[in-house]
């Protein structure tokens, strides 16, 4: 199921849990990530590996021993530079303070160090966005 606007977002301590999995070459299980989080407890970690396995943004890996009881590992499905995209674009769709994309855009443009090679990257990417939506509408 994909991810819709509203679940999208993510709170701190989801961010925080996310940013430990992301650091990890292996899956973790809650106690883990506990201790790797600054002011993370067990119960919290649970209650936020929940709320990211209903957002799909991570899976459980395995079921492994930690010391002597079975429990799950997870890892991470979606990319650190996905989130923080949504993270950022969900900051101009806010109330009715919508920033239209193409100011958006133009304005990270200017601060692009190689616009040139910026823009026409974008032009391929709008291009084959454009063969997507007339696709859709045939």
């Amino acid at each position: 199921m994909p991810r819709t606007k509203s679940s999208s977002l993510l709170t701190d301590r989801e961010m925080d849990v996310m940013k430990i999995l992301w650091s990890s070459k292996e899956p973790l299980v809650a106690s883990e990530i506990a201790k790797k989080g600054d002011s993370l407890s067990n119960n919290t970690v649970q209650s936020v590996l929940r709320k990211l396995l209903e957002k799909k943004y991570i899976v459980v890996a395995d079921i492994v021993y930690s010391g002597t009881v079975l429990t799950r590992s997870y890892k991470p499905i979606v990319l650190k530079k996905d989130i923080l995209l949504e993270q950022f674009v969900s900051q101009f769709n806010k109330d009715d303070d919508t920033i239209p994309i193409p100011s958006l855009v133009g304005t990270l443009l200017k601060h692009e160090k190689n616009e040139k090679e910026t823009i026409e990257k974008l032009e391929k990417l709008l291009e084959e966005r454009k063969n997507i939506l007339n696709q859709e509408e045939k």
